[in-house]
């Protein structure tokens, strides 16, 4: 049997699970109506908060999905922010989208998968 633990468990989904010396971590949402940088900057938070958890960082992230619910728009915002929190040097897989969000107030989600 694998040896999975799972954090922040709800009805629906946990927030992280850790599998194999990888970091999981459900999509982040930011504070609902804010500005893209706030959102994306709230996230970012969240994301370093959940993997200091798992006990890694984010100069150990593998992967970043990043949904956008309008990439016109919001493409270079959520950029600044992003490009002035991941260490240099350390950038993930990336790719980023568009698509209708949970409610019309979340403008950016984020999913990251980091090693441990």
């Amino acid at each position: 049997m694998p040896d999975i633990t799972r954090k922040h468990v709800g009805p629906r989904m946990s927030q992280l699970v850790i599998h194999n010396s990888v970091a999981y971590l459900a999509g982040q949402v930011g504070t609902p109506g804010a500005s893209i940088t706030q959102q994306t900057n709230d996230i970012l938070g969240q994301i370093d908060t959940l993997l200091a958890e798992a006990g890694t960082d984010k100069s150990n992230l593998l992967t970043a999905q990043i949904w956008l619910s309008d990439i016109a728009s919001q493409f270079e915002e959520m950029n600044a922010a992003w490009e002035a929190w991941v260490p240099e040097g350390a950038a993930p897989a990336r790719w980023t989208g568009e698509a209708k969000l949970a409610t019309p107030d979340f403008h950016v989600e984020i999913i990251v998968t980091a090693a441990i």
